[in-house]
């Protein structure tokens, strides 16, 4: 249950959030509460006096007793008692108290039940005897300091001097290293900061060494050290807190929804130096999940909606510990009607590319209209989507006293209280001024924030009906099933391939400027961030005054995609199979038919567990069969006859089964960049010279030369009697070249039907499994993707600092992976263009394969590495070759793989499962 479970650790009476928003409580004393009852009897109740910053608390022993709250801005005196009775001649009278005048205070708790503040009115003279008379004068004087802080005119000159009392108060102590867990930690920095908590600060000492972060709070509340060890440390999000880069969020778990502690600092210097030394704990820290790593996860399956949705949150600077910024999930389930629930009807689930304010259309219709006449700044909307209110009406339930800390000590009107699901849904659609969306809890596990087993009064309705536990719809039998429902709907497949659209809105390039305009998405200026220039304004009172108004209305999370966001790949569907489009999408695609797919899915069941055994990769055999540096490899289709390319200008024919070099051809002075077999009786040879060359293995002899470009042909790909050349010479040229042709010994009619402009040396070319993509990569490092069908360009792509070394497409066409000479691997969705995800590398991988989440590739080093993709980091590396490995073969079940290096030899490598 969210930050509600972090809570229940203070079983006392008091706790902060009997505080008024943005107060301190600074310490506590054993005082006695005199007074005279209604029968006129003078009583004595003992117990602790809080000394905070807005107000005074008294909290008796007695639980049946109320606490008693004393705020100074409704004090008009507060006098010191002295004792004139202290037994010593000589002595002066003693203070031993004092005593306050109120015209209001607060009544709490009573009996212990959280109810809504009872008023006591007055004035009235409050009387406190303190235990330890040797404190009372500084107690007084504290006090009467605060109390002048409360009257002063302006609320800036007020939290001036408050702050002021606040640094007085942390500069006059130190963190308490007799707190250290061992004798042998050394500290590493210490500084001030504040414990962020849901509408709480609290102030103290942070203290880190080389085993511990320790925070001690400067009045011992609710522990007098929280201790979080660094090797149990497993992400740390820097944070934005009142609109200042100052939080620092630490969490102890991978997928825990509330972290384990959140401290705000004074300064940005303090933060950054205590993120970073946290940092070096961190296990494979310089590869920090990104939200372009957590969508390639997501759009892969390896994380399911929820999941992706709570790290999009996390990355957008949403916590748990700020209600301002809690985590915002989507309204999915549109029908609260049914008796039962039909997750196959598009008609079930919410739009999710709409917001909620622009789905219902009349009301639209009229925001439209008052957004034409409103003079700039325009917004569409006068509320957010999310705001400490929304959050604490969907969870009063567990949550009471947040509301009453929120509101003032009162709960909301009954009315307008979560009382049913059908009617919030109702008045998110038909309210002037509701465009709510939902929180985390509603996909959770966790039902207790739809049950009232608080026994809460929260009134009783128009009608009289009590406000008790939420209204379920008829499809859920109770609470844990109507989670488990709405569970269910948002890992559905409808919402699985509409979830992008809602992430486009919230998270995305649909959040701000003409494109949140063009999808009615237009929110106050001041909700979004950035949206407030605060060196400008000048008056400390209209900077508090519009600080507050943010955190109240609420906060756009920061924004993650500039981009369209990529569509989550759906398995059901064989998406890329017809090719592809900027327009196409999942509905648009039939599914696979189980004929087609019985026998793909024994093929791709070995290539699956080749993959997860690729790291087993051993040696079987290695030559030396060239003088120069081995550019390409390809093998006939039996499986033991490998053909390879080198810059010392010869082809090679060489038997895997006598491991003896068969044949050694040469057809230019120049070197050979790469080879290929359209079937067993020729071979495609490029060369630096210009030219691409035809070899008949029938024939023995050079069939034909195409003289195709004006500078070295790089790369040669075919498929369906095309054939594919990239130059140098910035053009990928597409050839039409009749198959039957290469069987006989008369000379191809290489027809050229297209020719694909770049804006620099084209160095690599791969096709997509079907033939009906192409992507290549320049020596300026940006990556093209070219649609076949129609011959045009889909993207371009700015990707590496210098020269594209090598790029592919996965085994489904989603995305391109391509490795640079800046030492880094890019991951490209197709459909939207966008760079996904960006690893780097300590040295350059100059070639590679992949199935779309394992990669291995060949170092610069001569090393093979392999990569996982999802977790972002090195998995194995293999010793190789004693240069670069500059090209790779892989068999369609691969188990099977060929590597050639800069060292002029060939390695023949085989998996042990």
């Amino acid at each position: 249950m969210a930050f509600v479970t972090k809570q229940l650790r203070c079983k006392e009476r008091f706790t902060l959030l009997l505080l008024d928003l943005e107060e301190y409580y600074f310490d506590h004393h054993t005082f006695y509460h005199v007074f005279t009852n209604n029968k006129g009897e003078k009583r004595t109740i003992k117990g602790s006096l809080k000394i905070c910053s807005k107000s005074l608390i008294f909290e008796p022993d007695q639980i049946s007793e109320p606490i008693l709250k004393f705020p100074f801005r409704d004090c008009s005196r507060i006098e010191e008692i002295e004792d004139k009775n202290s037994g010593y001649l000589y002595e002066e009278n003693r203070i031993s108290g004092f005593c306050i005048t109120c015209q209001q205070i607060c009544l709490i708790k009573e009996q212990s039940v959280v109810a809504p503040y009872k008023l006591e009115r007055g004035p009235k003279d409050y009387i406190f005897r303190i235990e330890d008379t040797s404190k009372a004068e500084d107690v007084v004087q504290s006090l009467l300091q605060l109390h002048r802080a409360s009257q002063l005119d302006k609320l800036a000159d007020q939290i001036a001097m408050i702050t002021a009392i606040l640094q007085s108060r942390l500069a006059r102590t130190s963190f308490d290293k007799n707190r250290f867990q061992s004798v042998t930690e050394r500290p590493h920095m210490e500084c001030e900061a504040e414990m962020v908590t849901p509408l709480v600060s609290n102030p103290g000492h942070v203290c880190i060494t080389d085993q511990n972060l320790y925070f001690q709070p400067l009045n011992s509340y609710p522990e007098t050290v929280v201790q979080i060890m660094l090797h149990d440390v497993r992400r740390i999000y820097k944070r934005r807190h009142g609109l200042k880069p100052l939080g620092l969020e630490i969490f102890c778990t991978e997928n825990d929804l509330c972290s384990d502690i959140y401290l705000k600092f004074y300064n940005s210097k303090d933060r950054d130096e205590l993120y970073y030394y946290i940092a070096t704990f961190l296990e494979n820290h310089i590869t920090e999940q990104t939200a372009e790593s957590y969508m390639l996860q997501w759009q892969r399956g390896h994380l399911s909606n929820y999941q992706y949705l709570l790290h999009l949150n996390n990355l957008a600077d949403r916590s748990c510990n700020d209600l301002s910024q809690y985590p915002v999930f989507p309204w999915i389930i549109a029908d609260y009607t049914s008796s039962e629930l039909d997750l196959s009807n598009s008609e079930t689930f919410r739009d999710l590319g709409k917001p909620v304010g622009a789905l219902n259309k009349e009301r639209l219709d009229r925001l439209l209209s008052r957004y034409r006449e409103m003079p700039e700044p325009k917004f569409m909307y006068g509320s957010h989507y999310s705001s400490p209110g929304y959050v604490l009406f969907y969870l009063v339930r567990v949550a009471p006293e947040y509301m009453l800390c929120l509101q003032n000590g009162k709960f909301d009107n009954a009315d307008r209280m979560f009382n049913s699901f059908a009617e919030t849904w109702k008045n998110c659609l038909e309210g002037a001024t509701d465009f709510k969306e939902l929180i985390p809890e509603f996909y959770g596990t966790n039902s207790s924030f739809i049950v009232n087993s608080l026994k809460l009064d929260l009134g009783k309705r128009q009608g009289g009906k009590t406000v008790d536990s939420v209204e379920l719809p008829p499809w859920a039998a109770g609470p844990d099933d109507f989670l488990k429902k709405n569970r269910n709907a948002l890992e559905s497949q409808y919402v699985s391939e509409h979830l992008h659209e809602w992430i486009d809105l919230i998270f995305g390039y649909k959040q701000r400027g003409s494109e949140a305009i063009a999808v009615y998405n237009v929110f106050h200026p001041l909700t979004y961030e950035g949206g407030v220039d605060w060196d400008s304004i000048e008056d400390p009172n209209q900077k508090i005054a519009m600080l507050t108004q943010i955190l109240e209305f609420g906060q756009t999370p920061k924004q993650l995609f500039t981009s369209p966001h990529p569509q989550r790949i759906m398995p059901k569907f064989q998406n890329l199979s017809r090719g592809f489009s900027r327009g196409s999408s999942v509905t648009d695609l039939s599914p696979v038919s189980p004929c087609e797919d019985s026998f793909e899915d024994l093929t791709e069941e070995s290539r699956k567990l080749a993959w997860s055994n690729i790291s087993k990769l051993y040696i079987v055999y290695q030559q030396k069969i060239h003088k120069e540096a081995v550019t390409g490899i390809t093998v006939a289709g039996n499986g033991t006859t490998v053909f390879t390319t080198s810059q010392d200008s010869t082809l090679k024919m060489f038997s895997k089964e006598t491991r003896l070099l068969q044949r050694s051809m040469s057809f230019s002075h120049m070197a050979l960049s790469s080879c290929l077999l359209p079937d067993d009786t020729t071979v495609v040879c490029s060369s630096w010279d210009n030219n691409v060359y035809f070899y008949s293995v029938a024939y023995g002899r050079r069939q034909d030369t195409l003289m195709g470009h004006d500078d070295a042909v790089s790369k040669v790909c075919w498929f369906n009697d095309h054939l594919y050349t990239s130059s140098w010479d910035s053009t990928v040229k597409v050839w039409r070249c009749p198959s039957a042709d290469l069987s006989t010994s008369r000379k191809n009619n290489c027809e050229l039907m297209a020719e694909l402009e770049h804006e620099a040396g084209v160095n690599t070319i791969c096709l997509n499994p079907i033939g009906t993509m192409l992507v290549s990569g320049n020596k300026e490092g940006t990556i093209s993707i070219w649609d076949l069908t129609n011959l045009t360009i889909l993207h371009q792509i700015p990707c590496h600092l210098g020269t594209v070394n090598d790029v592919s497409f996965s085994p489904d066409s989603r995305h391109v992976l391509s490795a640079g000479e800046d030492c880094c691997l890019k991951v490209i969705d197709v459909q939207t263009g966008m760079l996904i995800s960006s690893l780097p590398t300590d040295q350059q991988q100059r070639c590679f394969c992949w199935d779309g989440n394992t990669v291995l590739s060949g170092s610069q080093s001569g090393e093979l590495v392999v990569w996982d993709l999802m977790a972002a980091k090195i998995t194995k590396k293999i010793l190789a070759h004693s240069g670069a490995v500059t090209c790779m073969w892989m068999n369609e079940q691969c188990s099977s793989i060929i590597t050639g290096g800069e060292d002029k030899q060939i390695i023949f490598w085989k998996l042990q499962y």
